[in-house]
This record gives C-alpha cells, sequence and structure tokens, in this order.
C-alpha cells in the first residue's frame, strides 16, 4: 500500500495527560507502518458534554502510514487500552482518547469508522492545534481557518 495522510486527535484528563499523550506520541512513532508524525503543540481545553470533569490536554497529529484506515483505528483502540481507558460515560473523562478525524480526505460511514469524522468540524480542541501545524488545511474541502470561526469552543483552546 502506498503512504497516505492521516489526522488524528489525542487527548486526556486523567491520571497524568501529558505523559498519556506523550506516550502515544512515542508508540505512534514507533510503529513500523506510521511513516511520520508532526505533533503539534499541547492544548488545554475545556471539556464537551454535560459531565463535570477536568480540562483536557488535546494534541492534533498529522501522519503518513502504510495502514489502513480500520487498522489505525485499531492501534488508536490499542493505545487507549494500553492507558486504561474505559468507556463508562459519553464524553467522559478519560486516560486517552484517540480519534481518526481524516483518512487520506475519504468519506465513508461505517459502523466502525465514520470519515472525516462526524463531529470535527464543530470541534476547536481539533481544529485549532491541527492549524498550528498545517493552518492550510481542509476538512471536507473547506480550510479548517473558516472551521475554526465557526467552533463554539475554539475560544476554549489554550497552547501550553
Amino acid at each position: 500500500m502506498e503512504p497516505v495522510t492521516a489526522v488524528l486527535s489525542l487527548g486526556a484528563n486523567l491520571h497524568d495527560p501529558r505523559r498519556q499523550l506523550a506516550e502515544a506520541v512515542v508508540a505512534l512513532k514507533g510503529h513500523p507502518q506510521i511513516l511520520t508524525v508532526q505533533a503539534s503543540p499541547l492544548a488545554r481545553t475545556t471539556p464537551v458534554g454535560p459531565v463535570e470533569q477536568p480540562d483536557f490536554l488535546n494534541q492534533t497529529l498529522i501522519i503518513t502510514t502504510t495502514l489502513s484506515a480500520e487498522e489505525l483505528l485499531a492501534f488508536g483502540h490499542d493505545l487507549e487500552a494500553r492507558a486504561h481507558r474505559r468507556r463508562e460515560v459519553r464524553w467522559g473523562p478519560r486516560t486517552l482518547d484517540v480519534d481518526v478525524i481524516d483518512y487520506d480526505q475519504q468519506h465513508r460511514a461505517d459502523p466502525q469508522l465514520t470519515l472525516p469524522h462526524p463531529r470535527a468540524h464543530e470541534r476547536g480542541f481539533v481544529l485549532v492545534p491541527w492549524s498550528w501545524i498545517d493552518p492550510d488545511a481542509t476538512l471536507d474541502g473547506t480550510p479548517i481557518t473558516e472551521l475554526i470561526q465557526a467552533a463554539t469552543d475554539a475560544d476554549e483552546v489554550h497552547r501550553l
């Protein structure tokens, strides 16, 4: 398979979020089918949803990989499991969250994986860090800089 570009979003707000994100980036860089990893600076963000919880640390990554989208998602879930993530409450606190935001600009609506990520276009905690490393990026044909202006949480994203 030819290498493709993918965008991942990482987030954590339990235990030691900075360490959890750093370990995930190291694991991604160490995967033999992930050829390059460009990581945004960390961002402190306000949690989304109704659950009272600590602020998140978020990071957006641009990678090149020969993994399929499904394999990349599975590896992300493996990283979450290594970090002892529990999926108990929707939009609840977590030790690590790994989302595939974009994969080679593909569109798909599978039960396991929707591309691009169905809520990425409205999430400042994904878009703002992404803009720090690729300000000319587009998501589903729209410049992320335009999407950031419409994202209600964009003002809650603070670069560390």
